[in-house]
């Protein structure tokens, strides 16, 4: 199973919520990865603007940054108001050209990438970092193209993914490389797809206006639905009328929850009453009640859709939020569906996961919180990493 990734990273922010797509950290064992790992990042991007980079997370209860040695340091100097973090970039290659960073064990954040401005970070009184939100008001960096990958590199291995949770903005692929020299790679777009996408969503009334664009005409990114809504620009009742019927689906039938791909006999059982959806387990106990969710719980997949990190009532709102977003709920017996043929066929739709996922290589996006749930998700994993790479592909 995988865990909720607000566990994981920690890294506390002002404005921000905690990024919600790593994955599960297995019981630490004999280490097996080097104490710096090596990331290299690839420009492959076209572009030819001066590319930054930074890497930022949390180590040893501590949150703070990493140079390009591998030194981790520790955020100091923050205020109220949050106060200008210190410039901790690292140059990034320019097109054509690649930079190496070294990554110690027991970090686990994010990289962030910014083409030709750099970011703007804050520090608030307690030591949080406040990160860049453009669907914020107001925000520093709303006129800058850049998007990050998230990692977790410890004593078990290394977890690399590309993330659309809160956004869609620069095409990159995320690679793991083991000791049997095999390389795993994940997140690469089809060609023209970051266009697709976008031209994609422009044409639906409701999401292109999620579509950011500077004054120059650079498309910078596309909000998900949720941040969206958090903007100002996306009805928050979007999902509303989909989720009643999806509810009311199961008054009279039941909703099999089988969460665990390798517990096939781990089945819960769940029916609605009004507002409110009982599971029970094998056994006919009660093990779970879940109140039917507000758009903005299915586009967070928190609220009434909170996952705790337990074996029962976590896995049932992950895999309840799963099938929301993909709008199979209403139409399955059993969920959630492995079958991706089945996703984003009822309207409304996710059409921003919709087009993110139809537009990768592998079908595998991270376009909302539980997109690992039927392994969806873009991710990679080693056990035993000797390097990993994030490569800035092409935007057309």
């Amino acid at each position: 199973m995988r865990l909720n990734r607000q566990s994981l990273l920690g890294i506390a922010v002002a404005a921000v919520a905690v990024p919600a797509a790593v994955a599960v950290i297995p019981t630490a064992q004999a280490a097996t990865g080097p104490d710096l790992l090596p990331l290299t990042v690839t420009n492959d991007s076209g572009r030819t603007e001066a590319v930054h980079l930074y890497v930022l997370g949390e180590s040893g209860g501590k949150l703070g940054y990493v140079d390009a040695d591998g030194v981790f340091t520790p955020w100091t100097g923050g205020a109220n108001p949050p106060a200008p973090a210190p410039d901790v970039s690292i140059d990034g290659p320019a097109n054509g050209a690649s930079t190496t960073i070294e990554v110690p064990r027991g970090i686990s954040g994010r990289m962030y990438m910014s083409f030709g401005d750099k970011l703007d970070f804050k520090l608030s009184q307690d030591g949080g970092l406040v990160q860049p939100a453009p669907w914020a008001a107001g925000d520093a960096n709303s006129d800058i193209l850049f998007d990050w990958s998230e990692f977790t590199y410890n004593d078990s291995g290394i977890w690399l993914n590309s993330s659309q949770v809160d956004m869609f903005a620069v095409p990159h692929k995320v690679g793991v490389t083991g000791s049997d020299g095999t390389t795993a790679e994940t997140g690469e777009l089809k060609p023209g797809g970051r266009d697709a996408v976008v031209a994609g969503l422009v044409t639906d009334t409701d999401f292109a206006k999620l579509v950011q664009t500077r004054d120059d005409g650079t498309v910078l990114r596309v909000l998900a639905p949720g941040k969206g809504a958090d903007a100002g620009g996306f009805d928050p009742d979007y999902l509303a009328g989909y989720i009643d019927e999806a509810w009311d689906a199961y008054a009279d039938t039941d909703l099999t929850v089988k969460p665990f791909a390798d517990q096939p006999d781990k089945v819960f059982t769940g029916r609605t009453a009004g507002d409110t959806m009982t599971f029970t387990d094998a056994t006919g106990a009660q093990v779970a009640t879940i109140t039917k969710p507000a758009t903005a719980d299915v586009w967070g997949c928190d609220g009434n859709l909170a996952a705790p990190n337990d074996l029962v009532v976590g896995p049932i709102a992950r895999s309840l939020c799963a099938a929301l977003q993909r709008t199979t709920l209403g139409s399955q017996s059993v969920e959630p569906s492995t079958d991706a043929s089945t996703f984003y066929r009822t309207s409304p739709t996710n059409e921003y996961a919709k087009l993110i996922h139809a537009n990768m290589v592998d079908g595998k996006a991270y376009a909302f919180a539980f997109d690992d749930v039927a392994n969806q998700e873009s991710l990679v994993h080693s056990g035993d990493p000797t390097a990993m790479s994030i490569t800035l592909t092409p935007f057309r």
